[in-house]
């Protein structure tokens, strides 16, 4: 097949070993949401919301082999973004990687922001921008030195959440079903039923609690991403997400239904963490401060990944003359360092917005993000399928990675993302991503014709 680069040469080294693959997928799948956002999620569903997880979990494992497909064949940088271009059109292209672009500025603010707040845990006099401006510093450097200290960093920010989730997993089976920490008295699941049945808000319960779900799976399309920085990506980028489904099973759906079947759902938000109350229930004292740390190396990690992203997508846009010249010149360390530096300087503004305006903020800003992560992975979808349209039927069948039951796969998962788009409206919370939503994709259209770019490419 062609070459989709055209000419646009990527000189980035693959330095990301298969194991950094393997745990940068892992610790896209296992974020903040999980450890924090969990209890609210269960507040809205019960114990329905293993289910609302599940379904999930299938629609991102059907976006992974869709992005896969497309990846490996063509393993650039810029991933969706360029594919985008190429499949579906130059303007659809640059509206992707913007869009990437700021849904990571966006979340890191509310990450940097976070660690500010986790590090009062234990320094409640330390003013909360000082650790927020060091894990910015920090993260930066780590950046800036090489893409295998990227890789290595995420290799043990994601190996501590999920030696964290399986301790979890194990502690609470034991109690579940020997009672250990429990005086002896196995648990038993009962509570995923007792208290108002399975579904005690319904089914507008489960529904409802989509958009929450689905924020806790943003990031995890970042293997599209490192495809551009992968030592032989047509091996390590396969073995990556043909693991996601189980992870999602494991960390996701197994985790919640051990917490559901140890307390009852509709206690767990006013108890506090259910990881902490876990850990607490075998005579752990320290267990709020253990995880208080995990959440804190899990914030970092989405930092981390959110400089390594932003900095690829500006790269990959400035190779497609979308983006200025200086985001595509790489420094000594072959990494993209201005793209890097540009958006650190933004997060920066995070910090700064920390002490001008309201938490609130980030809540909205943070919905936000995940229209955006709505719209990059109904992108991937959608590129893949028009990527199929330009293959003859025996091309299809020589594909290394082929996704499972195109077109049909991919159109219903589209659909799936325009439900949870609806279902944003009748949050109070979320319902501000529509408003800005259409504001942020007018400005991008706005600015690609006002800098001539589509005249660009009617000359080409």
């Amino acid at each position: 097949m062609d070459n989709l680069k055209n000419g646009l040469q990527e000189d980035l080294h693959r330095g990301l070993k298969e194991r950094h693959i393997q745990l940068i997928a892992l610790g896209g799948a296992i974020g903040v949401g999980l450890f924090l956002g969990s209890a609210a999620a269960i507040k809205v569903a019960g114990p329905s919301l293993v289910l609302t997880y599940f379904i999930g979990g299938v629609v991102i494992f059907y976006v992974m082999r869709a992005l896969g497909e497309v990846t490996v064949e063509y393993p650039v940088s810029g991933a969706f973004s360029a594919h985008a271009s190429k499949f579906v059109g130059p303007l659809c292209g640059y509206i992707t990687g913007w869009t990437y672009w700021f849904m990571w500025v966006v979340t890191c603010m509310a990450e940097i922001t976070a660690v500010g707040v986790y590090v009062n845990y234990w320094i409640p006099d330390l003013p909360q921008w000082i650790p927020a401006l060091a894990a910015l510093v920090c993260m930066t450097i780590v950046n800036l030195i090489a893409v295998a200290a990227y890789g290595e960093f995420e290799f043990w920010f994601a190996l501590i959440k999920v030696v964290t989730i399986v301790a979890m997993i194990l502690v609470g089976g034991a109690m579940i079903f020997f009672g250990i920490g429990n005086d002896g008295v196995a648990v038993g699941i009962s509570n995923l039923w007792t208290y108002g049945g399975f579904f005690p808000n319904g089914i507008t319960g489960m529904v409802m609690a989509l958009v929450m779900v689905m924020f806790s799976y943003l990031g995890i399309e970042i293997i599209g991403v490192t495809a551009g920085e992968a030592a032989h990506p047509e091996k390590t980028i396969p073995s990556a997400i043909d693991k996601v489904f189980w992870r999602i099973l494991i960390f996701y759906v197994l985790a919640l239904s051990v917490i559901m079947s140890l307390y009852p759902w509709n206690q767990i938000g006013t108890l506090g963490s259910p990881f902490v109350l876990t850990f607490s229930k075998l005579g752990i004292s320290t267990a709020a401060g253990i995880i208080n740390f995990v959440v804190l190396t899990a914030a970092l990690s989405s930092c981390n990944s959110g400089l390594f992203s932003t900095g690829r997508m500006l790269y990959n846009l400035s190779l497609q003359g979308k983006a200025p010249k200086m985001f595509g010149k790489l420094s000594t360390h072959m990494v993209p360092a201005n793209g890097i530096l540009v958006s650190s300087g933004f997060l920066l503004i995070g910090v700064v917005l920390n002490y001008m305006v309201p938490a609130e903020v980030f809540t909205y800003v943070t919905s936000v993000a995940t229209f955006g992560a709505l719209w990059i992975w109904g992108i991937i979808l959608f590129v893949q399928i028009k990527f199929r349209e330009t293959l003859a039927p025996e091309q299809i069948a020589k594909l290394h990675y082929p996704m499972p039951h195109s077109p049909y796969s991919s159109w219903i998962c589209i659909a799936f993302f325009f439900l949870v788009a609806v279902v944003m409206f009748f949050s109070e919370n979320t319902r501000v991503a529509l408003y800005i939503a259409p504001i942020w994709f007018a400005g991008v259209i706005a600015s690609y014709y006002m800098s001539g770019m589509h005249k660009q490419v009617l000359e080409k």
